[in-house]
């Protein structure tokens, strides 16, 4: 009879632990909390402290893109190995980059990552010194994104982590841009002004509904050969000034509509030129004689080929100011070529927010004018 009871214990046991098994197995993940552009990197105390961290700061922190102050890309926090697995609340954010050298076996970061590396990814790891990075998600929590990052050895890390870099940020840039989409059209679209810009420019814009309309024109007009503009004759030009106005910042979208002539409307210079244009003829504060022109001289402007929704674009990022007036800001511009039509569309965007830090609002921005349909 003891030997009986025994045995059932000891089943009575295995079969209790098997079923908390796998009930931890069937219970479904929790939501991944956190917002766009926070990393938490995930490595050794001493790597954070010496030549890795050096290289992680460096890089994830290098500046945004074109900013009056300084603004880091990312912002980071560390976690150790231990950190993460002894707190749950840690484990439930939306990106981790986990950085460790798999040379150094009694590495705590090492240990986790081989866990998720293992058998035939693992062995290529070791072997394959191409093979440096890996994707995963949803580890922890539903939404989540994990960036492993790895090299035998700390030069052979540090190498990986520069020529990646650029590849990591867009995947992690990515992964953030619904969560910037939907923060941008929390409120809904405005169909007013979504129906301006069909109306004068025959393109579909997806304005948030938190934006007013601040001027609408279209005129008769042509460019002239210097590069300035009459209002004598068709095809003419269009113009729709849209604002936010917050506690916080200024946001302005104007949109501006010409003939196309040639491909020389999309050098720098050019789309420089046509921005200034606009803001000393239509875009003033409330100081009379004042107009918006961009300073390339203090900072550059940086310019990009791209597509936006099929159609050839140029993307142009630089700083703006207000002449005779205290007022300044980052803004992005999209030229772009509307071939059904045959005109060319300046989308502008450009911010004022003093004392606050402004990449969020650019981001926004850029997205904002990016969901354009020509």
């Amino acid at each position: 009879m003891v030997k009986y009871i025994f045995f059932f214990l000891i089943g009575l046991y295995t079969f209790s632990s098997c079923t908390a098994d796998n009930m931890a197995t069937l219970a479904p993940l929790p939501l991944s909390v956190g917002t766009p552009n926070k990393i938490r990197i995930i490595c050794d105390q001493d790597d954070w402290d010496g030549a890795i961290g050096d290289s992680i700061r460096y890089t994830f922190q290098a500046p945004f893109l074109i900013l009056p102050n300084p603004e880091p890309m990312f912002d980071l926090k560390h976690f150790t190995a231990e950190q993460i697995l002894n707190d749950e609340l840690r484990r439930n954010l939306r990106t981790y980059v986990m950085v460790a050298d798999l040379s150094d076996t009694n590495s705590g970061t090492t240990k986790l990552m081989m866990q998720d590396l293992n058998g035939e990814k693992l062995r290529r790891a070791k072997e394959d010194p191409e093979y440096n990075t890996m994707i995963g998600k949803d580890k922890w929590a539903k939404g989540q994104m994990l960036v492993y990052l790895f090299g035998n050895g700390q030069d052979a890390l540090c190498k990986n982590m520069r020529e990646k870099f650029p590849t990591i940020a867009r995947r992690i840039n990515g992964f953030d841009q619904n969560l910037i989409h939907k923060s941008a059209y929390v409120y809904g679209e405005s169909n007013l002004l979504n129906s301006k810009a069909k109306e004068l420019m025959d393109i579909g814009m997806h304005i948030p509904s938190d934006y007013e309309l601040a001027m609408e024109k279209s005129l008769p007009g042509k460019l002239t050969q210097d590069g300035g503009i009459t209002e004598d004759a068709a095809p003419g030009i269009d113009l729709i000034w849209m604002k936010r106005r917050t506690d916080e910042e200024l946001s302005n979208i104007f949109v501006y509509s010409i003939p196309y002539t040639n491909q020389d409307q999309f050098k720098k210079q050019a789309v420089i030129d046509l921005i200034n244009q606009v803001g000393k003829k239509y875009i003033s504060s409330t100081i009379e004689d004042s107009y918006l022109v961009v300073n390339d001289v203090d900072l550059p402007v940086f310019t990009t080929d791209l597509k936006i929704n099929g159609s050839y674009a140029i993307e142009a990022r630089g700083i703006w100011e207000m002449e005779n007036d205290f007022m300044g800001g980052p803004f992005v511009s999209y030229l772009v070529h509307n071939e059904k039509t045959g005109r060319l569309v300046l989308m502008n965007g450009f911010v004022y927010a003093p004392s606050r830090d402004k990449r969020d609002y650019m981001q926004e921005m850029a997205t904002i004018l990016k969901n354009t349909e020509f």
